[in-house]
């Protein structure tokens, strides 16, 4: 059976990381949602596929076969929920309050669909437990504790880790696992808080403190003499150091230099400037608020600890001071004296307010650059993505 991840009516929310991916492709843990469900049910990597917006569609395609299972992909996996999704049957669902969790049916139900909701006419069964799910963007750090520890589990079981080199300073080093080629010397490895993962090819640098939990990924570098408190993930390829706590950086990104990442989700193909730093606490100790895309405005996160929140291909110079709770979009180049404003739109071009727009030629060929880097070419369908946010931005019912 063809597995779908879906979008469903709250996507909006997760703006804006979810303005260039489906929400099943977030982060949250070493993987990403979409990883965690194929690989606990034993489908092959990257043969899922999306129901998400249209614009995204051509990078994201639906891919299904004529029986698809579908699972809302802002829910996270446990134990409870997993049996019941393995044994839904053709023309089931599984709902929990107004949100699908998950479904069973035909692929022509999911024709001109754009967002899931429960059908009609299925078999509902009533899922009865505490669903986890990704619904503001502050769920990424403030669950990435325990999805880290989850999928250390899942992607570890009957395996062994290569052998930790004797330079190094351990503890717990049964819950500290490093895959083939990664590189490892003279660093602190406390996995006495959490487990510690270290993927394929990737490099810790010596010097670098690590407390768990926390993941780096396939090819990823951790900068000489860097600090790194748990719950943290650095995804592939990116390259970091300074001090960074619980925090998630997605895949291609830099933190490269000195400076605080604290209680912060940073998007792929992003890059923090040397010595730039966030505040995860206000002085007055009171709930953060932050700009929130799907509302239109500022709204309470709840928490005390609460950083920044960075879409793709945005960038930062040097020196480069982020206030609590700060949002900034797509493609954003951020630089000027003084603290940027707490909502950076997507294609910012410095940090004035009513500033101009990084002109979209020039944002795509700069993506194309930084992209070429790694090796990586920015195709078609990336750039239809980064064109129709471009028009988004200019006029906001592009999008209806």
């Amino acid at each position: 059976m063809q597995l779908v991840l879906a979008d469903d009516q709250y996507r909006d929310q997760l703006l804006p990381f979810a303005f260039t991916r489906p929400v099943g492709d977030l982060r949250c843990g070493i993987l990403s949602i979409r990883r965690k469900w194929e690989m606990l049910l034993n489908v092959t990597e990257g043969t899922s596929g999306s129901l998400t917006r249209f614009y995204l569609s051509g990078r994201y395609p639906l891919v299904a076969g004529p029986d698809c299972h579908v699972i809302n992909g802002a829910l996270l996996p446990d134990e409870s929920l997993l049996p019941m999704v393995k044994v839904l049957k053709p023309g089931q669902q599984i709902v929990w309050q107004d949100r699908l969790l998950a479904a069973a049916v035909h692929r022509d139900q999911l024709i001109g669909l754009e967002g899931l909701k429960p059908f009609e006419g299925l078999e509902t069964i009533h899922y009865i437990g505490t669903p986890v799910f990704i619904n503001r963007p502050w769920d990424i750090f403030t669950l990435n504790d325990a999805a880290i520890r989850a999928d250390f589990q899942l992607i570890t079981k009957g395996r062994k880790s290569e052998v930790i080199s004797g330079t190094n300073q351990t503890f717990k080093p049964d819950q500290i696992f490093i895959e083939s080629g990664a590189r490892v010397e003279c660093a602190v490895l406390n996995a006495a808080t959490g487990p510690i993962y270290i993927g394929r090819d990737a490099e810790v640098m010596e010097g670098s403190m690590i407390r768990g939990p926390f993941s780096l990924g396939e090819q990823g570098v951790l900068k000489m003499g860097a600090k790194i408190y748990g719950a943290t993930t650095l995804g592939p390829g990116c390259k970091v150091g300074g001090e960074v706590s619980n925090s998630v950086i997605y895949a291609n990104s830099n933190k490269a230099h000195d400076g605080f990442l604290g209680n912060s989700v940073i998007g792929e193909w992003c890059n923090l400037g040397a010595d730039s730093n966030n505040s995860n606490l206000k002085n007055n100790y009171s709930e953060v608020k932050v700009y929130s895309h799907s509302d239109k405005g500022m709204i309470g996160t709840g928490l005390q600890f609460c950083g920044l929140f960075m879409g793709d291909h945005s960038k930062c110079s040097i020196n480069t001071m982020f206030n609590t709770g700060t949002v900034v979009g797509v493609s954003a180049n951020i630089f000027g004296a003084g603290f940027p404003p707490k909502f950076v739109p997507s294609f910012s071009w410095g940090s004035e307010p009513e500033g101009e727009m990084f002109v979209i030629d020039k944002a795509i060929e700069l993506a194309g650059k930084v992209m070429a880097r790694r090796n990586v070419v920015l195709g078609e369908a990336d750039k239809n993505i980064l064109s129709h946010l471009y028009l988004m931005q200019l006029h906001p019912k592009a999008d209806d």
